[in-house]
């Protein structure tokens, strides 16, 4: 190919130095790759990740702020972008004969960091440290969760193999830059139980998966090894993305205060998704049942054609905080998050955010608020209370923000949360956010459990309680007797206190 060899530089707006992008160029109907990087690469699940995205036809490159890329003289079309936080950047530039550097800027529209908001990917899967502290800070991902598991080969399922493992780093992280952190923890998984991320945990947990030939072990074994120094997190992993994903013990565990958050992904393909993830039901369902759990998101990235961070969690760090693994968890833990794959969202009830319990007498008229903000265009933004919307306001054409203030009168306790979502619009797929709630507790008046809810948490409690009974393949009486008295249980809990221990 005739063409120069460029020296590419793309800039912060606000302090003039390189910064970390995702970026792509295009001339001549054809992609070209900078140096270190291929022109065609794998994009199937655990094959070489890392550096390289695809998504569509598009061809995009991680880069640390600076390349060089051969490009030929003529127009070239140049896009990068840089995470929710920054105005995506699309510039069509003439290359001048001989000319041979570039100087591009990338500007942020918003600043959560300033407010004390943090982003993380809580599923990462198969990158090493290094190409995931790349691509978390090109996606502007705050703490990015690398997950070793055991790998079922799809072609040989007698094939396993245990990607990260050896990059475990529990705590602290494996690598780390002035405001972006990469971790490993690790993805236990049981084929039929469930699955659980294990955050912040002081050792790795074995075995990171069970249930193949035996049924010896149960989720809420993994469970107490991670919260024996009291530090651990457990994320209800959003691995399975099926309806049946309440038929497991993994709600047993959650009724019985085990689990410390729920998380949520994207689906791949954008024909799955219509309005929201279709776990946000299921939580929004867990929540009506009195059961108190935030809602986190993970990008579940597993190769070259998924986006680091795609599925965002934001958390707030405590007032005067500064920003590191243990208290961005520790502000999980305490439900001060919002999810998003776009849109920035704020929610405060009498000036308290999400997380937060209000403590009020009846009839007392509380001030809710919620506001979006987003460099792309949506199409409104929600208020919630009880898993009802109460108040909307939609957007039309271009506008990328939108405020919903409203009065509510506490009659009886409940929770409340923001909803930001938008089918396909014309120049993008959908989008979707969503807050953890703020909860409401009304004197006198304690939060009232959907029946129907709570009946159908009971059905799938009791058809896993069966299936322990008859069907799992337990070697010993007592590992069965184990393994049924988690459901047994958390049926105790639901029927005699629906609320449980991480309830209003």
């Amino acid at each position: 190919m005739n063409g120069l060899t460029v020296h590419v530089r793309v800039n912060d707006a606000a302090t003039g130095q390189p910064t970390p992008v995702r970026i792509r160029f295009e001339a001549q109907s054809r992609s070209f790759a900078p140096f270190g990087r291929l022109d065609t690469f794998p994009t199937a699940s655990g094959v070489d990740v890392g550096g390289h995205l695809q998504l569509g036809s598009h061809k995009f490159y991680y880069i640390d702020g600076t390349c060089e890329v051969r490009l030929p003289p003529g127009g070239v079309t140049i896009e990068a972008t840089k995470g929710p936080e920054y105005v995506p950047l699309r510039k069509v530039v003439t290359l001048a004969p001989g000319q041979i550097s570039l100087r591009l800027t990338i500007e942020r529209h918003t600043n959560l960091r300033a407010q004390g908001w943090y982003s993380g990917d809580t599923r990462v899967h198969f990158l090493d440290p290094f190409a995931a502290q790349l691509e978390g800070a090109a996606e502007d991902v705050a703490v990015v969760n690398v997950l070793a598991h055991e790998r079922v080969s799809p072609a040989c399922p007698a094939q396993h193999s245990l990607p990260n493992v050896l990059d475990f780093s529990g705590q602290v992280p494996a690598l780390e830059k002035p405001g972006h952190l990469v971790v490993v923890n690790t993805l236990n998984v049981h084929p039929v139980l469930g699955t659980l991320g294990l955050l912040n945990c002081h050792r790795a947990v074995y075995p990171l998966r069970a249930g193949d030939e035996e049924d010896d072990w149960t989720l809420a074994d993994w469970c107490d090894q991670c919260h024996r120094k009291k530090t651990g997190l457990v994320v209800w992993s959003d691995t399975e993305g099926t309806t049946q994903r309440l038929r497991s013990e993994a709600l047993a565990n959650l009724i019985l205060g085990k689990i410390d958050a729920f998380e949520v992904t994207f689906p791949r393909a954008a024909s799955d998704l219509l309005y929201s993830p279709k776990n946000v039901l299921t939580w929004g369902n867990l929540l009506d049942a009195g059961l108190r759990v935030p809602l986190v998101g993970g990008s579940g990235k597993d190769s070259n054609a998924l986006v680091l961070g795609n599925f965002r969690t934001y958390a707030r760090l405590g007032e005067g905080q500064e920003f590191n693994y243990g208290n961005w968890i520790e502000a999980v833990r305490a439900g001060r998050t919002f999810v998003t794959n776009g849109p920035l969202l704020n929610l405060s009830v009498d000036a308290q955010g999400p997380g937060s319990v209000v403590k009020v007498s009846a009839g007392q008229r509380l001030q809710l608020r919620a506001e979006a903000t987003s460099a792309m265009p949506f199409r409104g933004v929600s208020l919630w209370v009880n898993n009802r919307c109460v108040a909307r306001v939609k957007t039309e054409g271009e506008r990328t923000s939108a405020v919903i203030e409203e009065e509510w009168v506490a009659k009886r306790s409940a929770w409340i949360s923001t909803r930001c979502a938008s089918r396909n619009l014309a120049d993008g797929p959908p989008i979707f956010a969503q807050t953890s709630p703020v909860y409401v507790e009304v004197e006198g008046h304690p939060f009232k459990p959907r029946p129907t809810v709570v009946h159908s948490l009971t059905a799938h409690l009791e058809h896993m309680a069966d299936w322990a009974r008859i069907t799992a393949r337990c070697p010993t009486e007592h590992d069965r007797e184990n393994l049924l008295s988690v459901f047994t249980s958390a049926l105790e809990r639901l029927r005699g206190n629906p609320v449980g221990e991480r309830g209003a």
